[in-house]
This record gives structure tokens, sequence and C-alpha cells, in this order.
């Protein structure tokens, strides 16, 4: 059985995680807002999950939005 495989993304506050959830859920992408993992750590508390396949996505649109964040960690479930 193939571990699911998932990146989170941290933010510098919770607004950002926000407006990135509704921004990537807008683009057709499942992401979900969770707490941050515990070997990981963050300013505001929560991160948003999604597939890692939609890593690169991820990436350019934060980019091209601007967006700060504190960093993309590859997970397994």
């Amino acid at each position: 059985m193939e571990t699911e495989r998932y990146s989170v993304v941290l933010f510098h506050s919770m607004s950002n995680a926000l407006q990135v959830e509704k921004l990537l859920k807008g683009m057709g992408m499942a992401v979900k807002l969770i707490p941050v993992p515990r070997q990981l750590s963050s300013d505001c508390g929560i991160c948003l999950r999604f597939d890692r396949r939609d890593e690169p996505r991820v990436k350019a649109t934060l980019e091209k939005k601007g967006i700060e964040i504190q960093g993309i960690h590859p997970m397994s479930r």
C-alpha cells in the first residue's frame, strides 16, 4: 500500500493562509487548512495541505501573487 503524499505550506500570518486557501480552491485544487505538524513550526499555527503533485502550481501561484511564506514541506500520512 502506497503512502499518501502531500505537502504543506507554512505562512507568516493566518490571513495569508486563509487568502491562499480561497485562491487555490477557486482554481480547483484540493487544499485544506490543518494545524501545523509537530515537527514543523509556524507563527500562525495553521498551514495549508495539498497534494504533492500540485506543488509546482502552488509555488507558481504564490510567486505570481507575491505572497511570502515560511516554506513548503513534503509530508506523508
